[in-house]
């Protein structure tokens, strides 16, 4: 165990000086155990080799704290499992939202609750509004079709991997149009999150 933490160690003072070959090594050794977890997290493979792509560019993004990391695999853990749950809490957020607006009735009270959540769906839509005509339009089959992106990247002749990287890049462009309004997860939203 102790050999282990060294050679991660090790890694880890690599990838700080910007060594490829060792953030490839680190990639190829952690993600494929990583992969059942990410998946029985989320239940989608593909969401799975979104999440574990996004850890380890958080990882080579954060390559100068590196260094100072004691235990590598459970750091890289605390990453993946932040991910994780940071999807599923949007992808929760985000149902809520489209079956809260399948019954418009219910979200008629001028609550505090309510106006924010209106708020927050507008600016939603002027994020995706502002997203490249492709991106949109991949991300509107998504969410508001349900497409699978098999289904999409057949639908618009592209590879499923172009379909996958569009729709992560569009929900981080959202997720940033949204903080840049301050919606930075308020109390409402922690609310419809935890819902009833």
């Amino acid at each position: 165990m102790h050999d282990h933490l060294y050679s991660d160690r090790a890694l880890f003072q690599l990838i700080s000086e910007g060594d490829e070959s060792a953030f490839r090594q680190l990639f190829h050794t952690y993600g494929p155990q990583f992969q059942p977890l990410v998946v029985h997290l989320t239940k989608t493979r593909a969401v799975a080799d979104d999440i574990i792509q996004e850890t380890f560019l958080r990882v080579w993004m954060s390559r100068d704290k590196l260094p100072g990391i004691e235990n590598p695999r459970s750091w890289l853990l605390r990453i993946l499992f932040h991910q994780s749950f940071t999807y599923l809490r949007h992808q929760t957020v985000h149902q809520k939202a489209m079956d809260a607006l399948a019954t418009d009735a219910a979200m008629q009270s001028t609550t505090e609750e309510a106006v924010a959540f209106t708020a927050t769906l507008r600016l939603i839509g002027e994020a995706v509004h502002q997203l490249p005509p492709q991106a949109k339009r991949i991300y509107l089959l998504s969410r508001e079709k349900g497409m699978k992106i098999p289904e999409i990247a057949d639908a618009l002749s592209l590879s499923p991997s172009t379909v996958k990287n569009s729709l992560v890049r569009s929900l981080h462009a959202i997720r940033k149009h949204l903080e840049s309004a301050g919606y930075i997860l308020p109390f409402w939203l922690l609310w419809l999150f935890y819902g009833q």
